[in-house]
């Protein structure tokens, strides 16, 4: 996708701040300091719009990315380890079940993992939870660049399996400092959105 404007819009803890406008919405998801804002980043081609941080738990609220006045990006706090309290790990974790939830402009989820690594318990946990939703997902498998492209496949029949993922969910190798799997996740997030569209209401 050719992305022509991409702007940060809103940092939301409750409902009553989420964007009206009625796009689509994609949410990233994935443990602390996994490269979700590296991810954003990368696929809107801006260096510095998702603000990225070597510090665990620096996202704390939903941040909201309007994209080409046609969708949203909204990256969700980390999960897992986070170097803050527990109240407020679970203030976090309050706020993202009731937006994944309960928004109905929630098209899908993007679940980032780390390519180098078997998925982490908190890592299978956000994945059964969001098939119990019915949530499409697309897995994106990050930091591609730091391990040979001979041993991709080996990793990632590790995180299927971890996973357990479902038929239908995408797993996608991506990296940030080369731009590997760019257009594939851009190419995942047109096609749902598009099928979306063409489902019938009820």
């Amino acid at each position: 996708m050719l992305v022509k404007t991409a702007e940060f819009v809103i940092s939301a803890v409750k409902p009553a701040q989420y964007p009206e406008d009625a796009l689509p919405e994609i949410a990233l998801a994935g443990r602390s300091n996994v490269g979700k804002s590296s991810l954003i980043n990368c696929l809107i081609r801006r260096k510095n719009l998702a603000r990225t941080s070597s510090k665990p738990g620096k996202t704390q609220t939903i941040n909201f990315y309007r994209i080409n006045e046609a969708l949203y990006f909204a990256d969700v706090p980390g999960y897992g380890f986070a170097k803050v309290p527990k109240s407020v790990r679970a203030a976090w974790g309050k706020m993202m079940e009731t937006y994944l939830s309960k928004r109905d402009w929630l098209k899908a989820v993007i679940q980032v993992v780390d390519l180098r690594h078997p998925p982490t318990n908190d890592d299978y946990n956000m994945y059964q939870y969001l098939k119990h939703y019915g949530i499409p997902t697309i897995v994106v498998a990050t930091k591609a660049d730091k391990i040979s492209r001979g041993q991709w496949q080996k990793h990632l029949k590790v995180i299927r399996e971890g996973l357990e993922l479902q038929k239908g969910d995408s797993l996608i190798v991506f990296s940030s400092e080369t731009g590997q799997g760019r257009d594939d996740v851009w190419s995942e997030i047109t096609r749902l959105i598009e099928e979306m569209e063409e489902e019938p209401t009820t």
